[in-house]
C-alpha cells in the first residue's frame, strides 16, 4: 500500500466515525424539531439534551480532520470538490452555524418562548447539513466533479435524482442511528415512555432509509452506469452486511436488552460508507482523478500517516474518556431522577 493510499484510507475512516456519530447528532436534532409544542416535546428534549450536551461538539472532530487531510494530501480534488460543490456545501456550514447558534441560544435564553425558536433553528440546522452534506456526496458518485477549478456545473452537478435521494438517505439514517441511541439512553436512565417513543421512531426511520437506499441505488443506475456496476459488484458484501447490521439492530430495538442496539447500528452504517469508497477506489473524483494521481508529495504523505499517529496516541483516549464519563453519567447536567421527574410532571 502506498503511502497516498493509506492516507486516503485514513479519510475513509474519519467520514466512518463521522457518519456514526455526526449523523447520529443531526438525527437528535431532528427528533428535537419533531418532538411538539412546548409542554408536549419537553420530556423527549429532556432527554435529547442530556444525550448530547457533553459530546455534541466532539462528534465534528471527524469533520474538521477529513477537510484537513483533504486539502493538505489531496489539493486538486479539494480545489475540484469546492468550487464545483459550493452550494450544498455552503448550505451544509450554514446548518451546522444555525444548529451551533440554536443548540446554545436555548440554553441560555430566559423566555420559554425564545427557548422554543432557538429550538426550531436548532432542529432545522440539524436537518440541513446532513441532507447538503449526502447530496455533495452523491454528486461524487454520479461523477459530476470533475477535475478542475469549477469545472463541473454548479446546479445539476447536486440537482439531480442520485444526489437528492443520497441527500435524504443520509438524514434518515441519521434520524435512525439517533433513535436508536436514544432509545438506549432511554433504557439506561429507566424512563419507559420515552423508550417507546424512540423504539417507534426507529423503527419507521428505519424503514425510510432502507427505501431510500433502494431508490438512491435505482436513480444510480439511470444516471451513471459504470458507478452503479461498481457498488454493485465490489461492494455488493458490504452492503449486505450493511443491511443485515440494520435490519438487526431494528429486531434489537424491539426488545429490552438494547445495550448491543447502538454498535449494530454503527456497524451497519460504517459498512455502507465503506462499500462506497471500495466502489469509488482508486479514484478521488470517479473517473477523472485517481488518488496516485492527485495525491501531494511524498514528504507531505508522510508527515500526515505521522501525525495520524500522534492523534491515535492523543484525540482519541481523550474522546473514549469522555464516552465513557458520559455514560457512567457524570458529565450531564441532568440526573436520571430529573428526568424521571420531567417525564412524571409532563
Amino acid at each position: 500500500m502506498s503511502a497516498a493510499t493509506a492516507v486516503a484510507a485514513i479519510m475513509v475512516l474519519a467520514i466512518t466515525l463521522y457518519a456514526c456519530t455526526g449523523l447520529a447528532d443531526h438525527g437528535a436534532g431532528l427528533w428535537d424539531l419533531a418532538a411538539g409544542g412546548l409542554e408536549r416535546g419537553r420530556q423527549a428534549r429532556s432527554l435529547i439534551d442530556n444525550a448530547i450536551t457533553p459530546v455534541w461538539e466532539a462528534n465534528h472532530v471527524w469533520l474538521i480532520y477529513v477537510l484537513v487531510v483533504c486539502w493538505t494530501a489531496f489539493g486538486p480534488a479539494f480545489a475540484s470538490i469546492m468550487s464545483t460543490l459550493f452550494v450544498p456545501l455552503a448550505l451544509a456550514v450554514l446548518g451546522i452555524v444555525l444548529r451551533a447558534g440554536g443548540f446554545a441560544m436555548r440554553k441560555d435564553a430566559t423566555r420559554a418562548r425564545m427557548r422554543h425558536l432557538a429550538g426550531w433553528v436548532f432542529g432545522i440546522g440539524s436537518i440541513l447539513t446532513p441532507f447538503w452534506l449526502g447530496a455533495a456526496v452523491g454528486a461524487l458518485l454520479t461523477g459530476r466533479v470533475p477535475l478542475g477549478n469549477a469545472a463541473g456545473n454548479e446546479v445539476t452537478s447536486w440537482f439531480n435524482p442520485t444526489a437528492l435521494l443520497v441527500g435524504f438517505l443520509a438524514v434518515a439514517l441519521g434520524a435512525y442511528a439517533s433513535a436508536t441511541y436514544l432509545l438506549a439512553e432511554a433504557h439506561r436512565h429507566g424512563v419507559r415512555e420515552l423508550a417507546g417513543y424512540f423504539r417507534t421512531r426507529a423503527l419507521v426511520t428505519g424503514g425510510a432509509a432502507f427505501l431510500l437506499g433502494l431508490a438512491a441505488l435505482i436513480a444510480l443506475r439511470a444516471d451513471n452506469k459504470q458507478m452503479f456496476d461498481r457498488v454493485t459488484g465490489r461492494g455488493w458484501p458490504l452492503l449486505i452486511v450493511s443491511v443485515l447490521a440494520l435490519a438487526g439492530s431494528l429486531l434489537l430495538a424491539t426488545g429490552t436488552r438494547v445495550w448491543r442496539m447502538r454498535l449494530v447500528t454503527a456497524g451497519g452504517i460504517a459498512t455502507l460508507v465503506w462499500a462506497w469508497a471500495v466502489a469509488q477506489y482508486p479514484y478521488l473524483l470517479p473517473f477523472s482523478l485517481t488518488v496516485s494521481a492527485g495525491a501531494g508529495s511524498a514528504a507531505t504523505m508522510r508527515w500526515l500517516l505521522v501525525w495520524f499517529v500522534v492523534a491515535l496516541v492523543l484525540v482519541v483516549p481523550a474522546l473514549i474518556l469522555l464516552f465513557r464519563l458520559d455514560q457512567r453519567g457524570e458529565l450531564h447536567e441532568e440526573s436520571a431522577e430529573s428526568l424521571g421527574q420531567v417525564v412524571t410532571h409532563s
